[in-house]
């Protein structure tokens, strides 16, 4: 009786798994095909698809839409302007949250769970409902500041309302996984004599690698692919980054999409390598609290 309700149990399970396979590869499917699609249409004419058809059978495939849409986006200028933004952004992030969510998570204080609520709620305001509010700021501050355009129109602006924005994020993130880490170690240093820096320092930063890792991956993507506040806060299009550069591809009155494709397939790029560099890091860093005991 035992072994019929267990093979019973088993070929349950067996069907369930099935389902949750074929739904997870439509899924991925779904998830893929515009990249692909993306991919092919920039190593098609656009002249042969507006003459046989989107879904035409391709009369020759290559590289010409890469070359022109390299020329016309002026790429070293924006590459190096979205360098300039992200760089920064990510580490000062990063440095900032890592140091927000030590204090959080291995003081205890009055404020302790006031102020790690506080950062996550500031990153839950959508950038949309506080955008004239820090223009303005940022325009008043440099009136005060003798340089009107300090903060305005400059990509260091840019950086610091990223930092603003993301860093509740990583601070929620990284105090999260402080916790798991046994107080014991904590306990340890202060008995051998660590200030509060060499503790920050030397004993709890080598221990997150795995999701300062994880969250350089996403930072960097998300921030990369900001086109929202570098149009909101600079005038100046040369020192925009390359999400702005894309729009050097629209035509006046008809847009070729191939090389619209193509230039998105150069913008994305140096998101892959990050991703790549860090692959490693990035799934232990996503899966280690799943395997902690």
């Amino acid at each position: 009786m035992t072994a019929t309700i267990s093979r019973r149990y088993r070929g349950r399970q067996r069907v369930k798994d099935r389902f949750i396979s074929i739904f997870i590869g439509i899924f991925a499917l779904v998830w893929i095909f515009p990249i692909v699609w993306t991919l092919w249409s920039s190593l098609r004419p656009y002249s042969e698809i507006r003459a046989n058809g989107v879904f035409s059978v391709p009369e020759s495939i290559g590289l010409d839409n890469y070359s022109t849409a390299i020329q016309r986006m002026d790429l070293p200028t924006y590459l190096w302007n979205s360098l300039i933004i992200t760089a920064p952004a990510v580490f000062l992030t990063l440095l900032f949250g890592s140091v927000t969510a030590f204090v959080v998570s291995r003081y205890s204080f009055r404020w302790n769970v006031s102020m790690l609520l506080l950062f996550t709620a500031g990153n839950l305001l959508p950038p949309q409902l506080v955008f004239i509010p820090v223009f303005k700021a940022y325009l008043t501050v440099g009136d005060w500041l003798g340089n009107r355009r300090l903060f305005y129109d400059s990509q260091w602006g840019v950086v610091l309302i990223h930092v603003a924005f993301q860093m509740g994020f990583a601070t929620f993130v990284l105090s999260s996984y402080m916790k798991t880490i046994p107080k014991e170690i904590s306990e340890a240093a202060k008995v051998d004599g660590a200030s509060v820096f060499r503790h920050y320092w030397n004993v709890m930063l080598p221990l997150l690698r795995p999701p300062l890792a994880s969250l350089a991956v996403l930072m960097t993507t998300w921030i990369y692919n900001d086109f929202f506040w570098a149009l909101v806060l600079m005038s100046n299009d040369s020192k925009r980054p390359i999400t702005s550069a894309l729009g050097r591809l629209q035509g006046e009155f008809v847009t070729d999409y191939n090389l619209l494709a193509a230039g998105a397939m150069i913008a994305a790029l140096p998101t892959l390598v990050v991703f790549f560099i860090l692959r490693r890091q990035f799934v232990s860093g996503l899966t280690l609290g799943a395997t902690k005991g």
